[in-house]
């Protein structure tokens, strides 16, 4: 059941509605405000804009090298298992 959440991000309160619990919704927040910041301060321009689209491809970059990571050692599991399977034969 999805339940309305207060969360603040760059300075701006929003009302989002998540079937996470609140601990979990509030680490989101906390992550994207540290991203957020942590961009904003790299840059002499703070163009909100520019920042939160920057924050998203970072983002967004990390979370497809962790996909790409997922299936890496998914492949090495598999090949594991395999010879494991193999050996246990022997």
């Amino acid at each position: 059941m999805k339940i309305s959440h207060a969360v603040t991000v760059f300075g701006r309160e929003l009302s989002v509605r998540s079937s996470a619990p609140e601990e979990k919704v509030k680490a989101v927040e906390a992550f994207v405000n540290g991203k957020l910041q942590e961009i904003g301060s790299a840059l002499k321009n703070g163009d909100a804009q520019l920042v939160l689209t920057l924050a998203l491809l970072n983002t967004s970059e990390e979370l497809l090298e962790l996909r790409s990571q997922r299936e890496l050692d998914s492949t090495a599991d598999q090949r594991i298992r395999s010879v494991i399977a193999a050996l246990e034969t022997i």
